[in-house]
């Protein structure tokens, strides 16, 4: 499985959606801007080698992938991103807070809002022969994407606006650099 899940990132088409590497311990300051680090969780050092990792594995298996590089407004993710992909731009998707919020006690009715508009979001079919990569944030268990490692990714193929999208693969960092091999 894992040979043709290479095949198919060479191949392109697909979305990536990765978590941000490992954050500083502590909790993101409530009302806090987005301009503000030192309001939010932050990269840890360990963190920031994951992103370089992260990056260096996509380009040694020679993965196609589409600049911009989506992230949620967090410096957390931001960096993740120019670390990982520092030749490509990065665009902040204000919709991805939204992700992290999920984790928080929202009316079902909000829930249900982000989930639709995350679904609608990975049904987009990047250019032929390029991936997307989406830098965001876990969910909660059994809620969208569900729990994700620090760095994990998910390998979703999107089916077109409407149509839905398939989780392909959910992959860990490590999973990354031996996927030729598992």
């Amino acid at each position: 499985m894992e040979k043709s899940l290479l095949a198919l990132m060479k191949k392109g088409g697909l979305i990536l959606y990765g978590r941000h590497g490992a954050a500083t311990v502590g909790v993101d300051q409530p009302y806090g801007t987005f301009h503000s680090c030192q309001n939010q969780r932050n990269l840890s050092e360990q963190g920031r080698r994951e992103a370089v990792y992260f990056g260096q594995m996509l380009r040694y298996w020679q993965i196609p992938i589409l600049s911009p590089i989506a992230t949620s407004p967090f410096c957390r993710t931001i960096e993740t991103a120019r670390l990982a992909f520092p030749n490509y731009d990065v665009q902040i998707v204000p919709f991805l807070y939204d992700i992290y919020k999920l984790g928080g006690d929202l009316p079902s009715s909000e829930q249900t809002r982000i989930l639709t508009a995350l679904s609608s979001m990975l049904e987009i079919i990047p250019p032929q022969g390029m991936n997307s990569v989406i830098i965001g944030h876990s969910f909660p268990r059994d809620v969208g994407l569900g729990i994700l490692p620090d760095m994990g990714t998910v390998v979703i193929r999107p089916k077109g606006p409407g149509q839905g999208y398939d989780i392909v693969k959910k992959l860990t960092l490590e999973d990354l650099a031996k996927i030729d091999s598992i």
